[in-house]
């Protein structure tokens, strides 16, 4: 998004919430936003246009019921669920390195090598390495590509190869050194970086754990799986409340998995509460309304009013949506409690007697009060 789409979202919150602090609330109330503040192509328009009416939703048991009940009902994306699998085979590429043994000839184990005597520990192990053409030389057997097959395929391969020279060969084949595959694990893991594949399955969570594990800043609901281009983004949190096993999800080379900070998934509290600030969600990535305002101080006692607390959502979308609760009602914390906020939600609480927040607003942005003034409710 560019920056002048960043600060047309910015004005439209801001507006909004000027707005809201003016005005109260009935059921079925609209907020109406004027043409001054649509952005027309890089430029606040003037020109008289269509204006986009924003319902204001009340938080009450039968929206909070209606809430629940979709997410109960919502299931994997097929995107997602294709994901969960059982593991396959490794496949060798260039850079491994094979061990290849036929039983009870002798003349052949010459042809494993034996590693140097000031070989390093990042060394290959001995044996015979894959070249960049997937391809490795066997006496007798001569030039077999391997590329992309496993252990037990070429065991066959060879085997069928040996027959013409030896009666009955005995081969055994295995991997003696992985450097072909790896996946990549950045973001709130203790130690991120490279991981290389092995044929001992990599899963989500193992990679995680090899990883070091989750920070205690980590966001376990926004965990992306990027792979050929693709992100698939994960909450692992949900797919274990769910009985799915995030180990049953299984990495193939070449993978990346970031895991997202709690800083990125914040929730902006403005208004007449004693701190306002950004209020990171849960290590699971819930957070409840009542948890917010909590966090930012509750109330101030002097200039809120209570019963203009409201939680702007998709600010900076086409399609923003503003959700309104009573706090002077007696249920009104019950119903804050059961609320959940979504990454990005703007909560406001409004100011009460004298106070406006279009005061601040006027000093701050005095180029858009034609535009805030120029804002109403209607039903």
């Amino acid at each position: 998004m560019s920056s002048l789409g960043i600060r047309t979202g910015s004005l439209l919150v801001f507006a909004t919430a000027a707005m809201l602090s003016g005005c109260g609330i009935a059921p079925g109330q609209r907020m109406v936003t004027p043409a001054a503040l649509q952005d027309t192509g890089g430029d606040f328009s003037t020109e008289p246009s269509a204006q986009q009416q924003i319902p204001i939703t009340d938080i009450n048991l039968a929206l909070l019921r209606k809430m629940n009940q979709a997410q109960t009902a919502a299931t994997l994306p097929p995107q997602t669920a294709a994901l969960f699998g059982k593991p396959t085979a490794y496949k060798v590429g260039p850079g491994d390195v094979l061990q290849i043994v036929v039983w009870d000839h002798p003349e052949l184990a010459a042809a494993l090598g034996q590693p140097a005597q000031n070989a390093k520990t990042t060394d290959a192990a001995p044996g015979f390495l894959i070249d960049e053409n997937g391809d490795v030389q066997f006496p007798y057997a001569g030039t077999v590509h391997v590329a992309g097959k496993d252990a037990g395929t070429i065991q066959k391969e060879l085997h069928k190869r040996l027959s013409n020279v030896y009666q009955k060969p005995e081969v055994t084949v295995r991997v003696a050194s992985f450097r072909n595959a790896q996946i990549y694990v950045d973001g709130e893991v203790r130690t991120p970086g490279a991981q290389s594949v092995t044929d001992i399955p990599m899963s989500l969570t193992s990679a995680i754990g090899q990883g070091g594990g989750f920070t205690a800043n980590a966001d376990r609901s926004r965990v992306d799986l990027i792979r050929n281009g693709v992100t698939y983004p994960l909450n692992v949190s949900d797919l274990i409340k769910r009985g799915r096993n995030p180990s049953d999800i299984y990495l193939q080379a070449g993978d990346m998995v970031r895991v997202s900070s709690r800083e990125d998934s914040g929730v902006y509290v403005m208004g007449e509460v004693n701190k306002p600030a950004t209020v990171v969600p849960m290590p699971n990535g819930s957070m409840s309304l009542s948890q917010a305002i909590s966090d930012s101080g509750s109330f101030d006692s002097n200039t809120a009013a209570a019963r203009q607390l409201f939680v702007i959502r998709n600010s900076t979308s086409d399609s923003p949506q503003v959700y309104h609760l009573d706090a002077t009602s007696p249920v009104s914390m019950l119903l804050a409690n059961q609320f959940e906020l979504q990454p990005k939600d703007v909560v406001y609480v409004g100011q009460g007697g004298l106070v406006r927040f279009n005061r601040v607003l006027n000093l701050l942005l005095p180029a858009i009060n034609a535009a805030v003034t120029g804002a109403v409710l209607a039903k």
